[in-house]
């Protein structure tokens, strides 16, 4: 079954290409294109896909207004919403995953990396490589400054256990379950399930909303002094 695809960005030379891309993949089917937030709502709600690529800027309702109204629709709760920004530190980055984006991604992006990234998303994993992650922490940290370690963290961390904490920190500071399973001496599937554990009791829609939450409760990472 092929999946569903969904493009939002108001300049249609950008649309036409990703079209033409995605539709060459055998497993992948473009189903709507959107020029703004407000169409892009409208056809999600029609077309009902797998993915949205969400540009961030456009005119009237940008893409993080309408990533918000998705994401809170429980119609919806199967659409997952990746981010396409002019560069991986675009300011709004991190708005958009605190919106419910399950990651983002470059328009510089080559097109089978394009691809590949609409797939890991439909599988319900976020999309956050280690430059990415880096840009949403510079982000973050600029925009709220961590006390490294030496505040209290917030009590909404306390229904973690302590692996679950120390695995937290890790994946705020980027790493993948492999690097995390290497760094614990622990296996993937192990680290995975913390992972998983973490977002369900944070409440946490994806591995990037982790980040976020690890860096508002003031979680001590790794290396903090």
């Amino acid at each position: 079954m092929s999946i569903r695809v969904l493009l939002a960005d108001d300049q249609e030379l950008i649309r036409a290409g990703f079209r033409v891309l995605i539709n060459s993949a055998d497993d992948l089917t473009v189903v709507g294109e959107a020029r703004t937030g407000e169409e892009a709502i409208s056809l999600t709600r029609e077309t009902k896909p797998d993915v949205v690529l969400m540009d961030i800027r456009m005119p009237g309702m940008d893409g993080i207004a309408a990533t918000r109204i998705i994401r809170s629709d429980h119609d919806l709760s199967e659409v997952k919403i990746l981010v396409l920004t002019t560069f991986e530190v675009d300011e709004y980055v991190v708005e958009a995953i605190e919106a419910g984006a399950s990651g983002f991604l470059s328009k510089s992006v080559n097109p089978d990396d394009l691809n590949e990234a609409i797939r890991i998303i439909s599988r319900g994993e976020a999309l956050l490589s280690p430059k990415a992650t880096s840009a949403v922490i510079s982000r973050f940290a600029r925009r709220q400054p961590r006390r490294n370690g030496t505040g209290s963290p917030s009590p909404l961390l306390s229904t973690l256990t302590d692996r679950e904490r120390e695995v937290l920190g890790y994946v705020a500071l980027g790493l993948s379950n492999d690097e995390i399973a290497e760094h614990l001496h622990i296996s993937v599937l192990t680290a995975k399930t913390h992972v998983n554990r973490a977002m369900t009791k944070l409440n946490a829609d994806n591995r990037a909303q982790l980040v976020v939450i690890a860096y508002q409760s003031n979680l001590p990472l790794p290396g903090d002094g």
